[in-house]
């Protein structure tokens, strides 16, 4: 059973929903620096959205990227670049099958923590590749972020995110950010007791805006076939469309 439980508005806005979501499927990915099973609090926040997504029939996934060998680089596969093992290609196959993404990171030194940039690489190297329609792959799909620390960061670390996140092709839905940090230097974390994390209206409202944008978004995305492909398949640019735009080979 996940640490964090809904509140009372958010088990009523479950309850409102409309019976629309139970063929999506949801990945997050968290990004703490702890190996399973020491306690994250990271893991604790994404638990809120998480159990949301359960609530209306999605299909949901978490995985802690440092328990894996995922190699460093920005190729798709790191064995063929000189590393003995890398566990990204078999990750990368259940991105591929989430309608919904989220990354979850620790704040570090102000910053996103190193697991999560790792993991941003490595969506990185796979993002030359094409889906059915010559658009890159992972147009159609959405996501989002969580950050949890006791030090400032949470908006920054979420700019560098979903900057990353929707430069690689992914949808962005409003608001799709939420965090919980305690205060400035040394002290509780989000699931110590008595640091307010569980309880806190603003940080359980953000989550549950951004749970429910990415749910709207998935839906409205998957019922519409992904993205028109019209004006942004690579495959054709190649080949010489320019959709309207001159081509310098005919000038």
């Amino acid at each position: 059973m996940s640490e964090a439980v809904l509140n009372q508005k958010q088990q009523e806005l479950c309850k409102q929903a409309p019976d629309a979501y139970g063929d999506l499927k949801a990945l997050l990915i968290n990004c703490t620096l702890k190996k399973s099973p020491a306690r994250s609090h990271t893991e604790g926040l994404m638990n809120v959205s998480m159990e949301i997504m359960r609530r209306v029939g999605v299909a949901v996934e978490m995985i802690r990227a440092v328990d894996f060998e995922i190699a460093s680089g920005v190729y798709p596969d790191m064995t063929e670049h000189g590393w003995g093992r890398d566990d990204w290609p078999d990750l990368f196959e259940k991105v591929l099958a989430a309608d919904i993404l989220v990354l979850g990171s620790p704040i570090w030194l102000g910053e996103k923590s190193s697991v999560c940039q790792k993991v941003i690489e490595r969506l990185y190297g796979e993002s030359g590749k094409l889906n059915d329609q010559g658009q890159y792959i992972y147009y159609g799909r959405t996501a989002g972020c969580l950050i949890t620390g006791n030090e400032d960061g949470v908006k920054h670390c979420g700019m560098g995110i979903l900057y990353s996140l929707q430069h690689l092709g992914y949808t962005i839905a409003p608001q799709a950010d939420a965090g919980w940090i305690g205060p400035i230097g040394p002290g509780p974390s989000y699931l110590d007791p008595g640091s307010g994390g569980p309880e806190s209206d603003f940080t359980n409202r953000n989550t549950t805006f951004m749970t429910w944008n990415l749910l709207h978004l998935a839906r409205m995305l998957r019922d519409a076939g992904g993205l028109p492909a019209h004006g942004n398949q690579r495959s054709l640019w190649e080949a010489g469309c320019r959709f309207g735009h001159e081509n310098p080979e005919y000038r």
